[in-house]
């Protein structure tokens, strides 16, 4: 197993119910695939760095998950299909940073 941290990025026009079954279906999707989620985080409602698919903000969110590294192209593909995501990220580590992450805890 290894670890991955990833990033999420929502439209920012999302209700928060919908927003919450996004990231509900994701990581059932994660547990399906005997993905082991160590932590997760909700950063908010953020600025972008540059304007994505016209949006100036984004809901982010920050997952910590132990998995087996060939499964990362069948979460690619579905992330893909969803409508609501803008962005994402995934990055092997080699040991979990502790949170709250600096972002977090970054005036807004």
């Amino acid at each position: 197993m290894n670890k991955f941290e990833i990033v999420l990025i929502f439209n920012p026009d999302l209700s928060t119910s919908v927003l919450n079954k996004e990231l509900d279906d994701f990581k059932l999707k994660l547990t399906s695939h005997s993905a082991k989620i160590i932590n997760e985080e909700d950063w908010g409602l953020r600025e972008l760095s540059y304007n994505i698919n016209k949006f100036k903000k984004a809901f982010y969110k920050f997952l910590q998950i132990e998995v087996s590294g060939s499964m990362i192209k069948d979460f690619n593909s579905q992330l893909n299909q969803s409508e609501n995501l803008l962005r994402y990220l995934f990055v092997k580590v080699d040991q979990h940073q502790e949170l709250p992450t600096k972002i977090k805890n970054e005036k807004k």
